[in-house]
């Protein structure tokens, strides 16, 4: 093994220690001028990739796609298809147990904040 490589893998290490903890169930609410919605997600980072579902209604969860992690940083989408898709894109920093999440909806932005379940 050569000093480069070395040093390389313990970047990498240390890269991976100042990821955020987005492992596990968030929980939140979306104030819309219908009410307001709950929403859950489902996380699981594996170095800078980042799966999971959201539970759309109870039983129903929808698979992410595109997501990625980048320190705090989260981004991801959804598509929700009931005849007609539409692609949901979220961008959100994780601070703790607070995870601070804006949105876009076909050109309409949203934001809010999920708390770790």
């Amino acid at each position: 093994m050569t000093i480069r490589s070395l040093v390389l893998g313990f970047l990498m290490l240390a890269i991976s220690a100042f990821a955020a903890d987005v492992d596990g169930k968030w929980t939140g609410t979306i104030s819309t001028p219908n009410g307001d919605f709950p929403q859950t997600f489902n996380f699981k980072a594996d170095g800078a990739a980042l799966s999971g579902s959201l539970e759309f209604m109870p039983g129903m969860e929808i698979p992410i796609a595109e997501g990625k992690v980048d320190g705090n940083n989260i981004s991801f989408s959804v598509t929700l298809d009931f005849g007609m898709p539409l692609k949901l894109t979220y961008t959100g920093v994780v601070a703790g147990n607070e995870l601070k999440v804006k949105g876009d909806a076909g050109g309409m932005p949203f934001e809010f904040v999920l708390k770790k379940a």
